[in-house]
């Protein structure tokens, strides 16, 4: 059984959250990747959907990020309206405040609307 107190692991989700959750990063990992294929957010102009592929790299410092809580976060951008790249930027942010990464790296590719596939990648520390 775990030492660790998660609010969403082990607990129905009803709604999302912008709290990522972590714990502490296992001595010998040295990478972790994180992707969705179920994120979505709206065109912050038109209001139309839009549908991401999410993949988050990072080379973990002291903490990792707990999964289920990563789910909800990300599901918290269904109504919200972002441009590809300012998304990007905002989970590089909020992965790094969360988890003290010595680097991430958050890649976006929001599925083709109008013809258009847009590729944005965001990361931190910025070199």
């Amino acid at each position: 059984m775990s030492d660790y107190s998660f609010e969403a692991l082990g607990k129905k989700a009803s709604a999302p959250t912008r709290k990522l959750e972590v714990f502490p990063t296992p001595a010998t990992v040295r990478k972790v990747v994180l992707e969705s294929d179920e994120v979505t957010s709206l065109c912050p102009v038109t209001g139309q959907p839009d549908w991401e592929t999410v993949r988050i790299e990072f080379e973990p410092g002291p903490y990792c990020i707990e999964s289920k809580s990563l789910k909800l976060y990300l599901w918290s951008f269904r109504e919200e309206g972002a441009f590809c790249e300012a998304l990007a930027a905002r989970i590089a942010k909020d992965i790094y405040e969360a988890a003290s990464p010595r680097k991430v790296t958050v890649s976006i590719t929001q599925k083709p609307r109008g013809g258009i596939t847009i590729f944005a990648e965001a990361s931190l520390p910025e070199a």
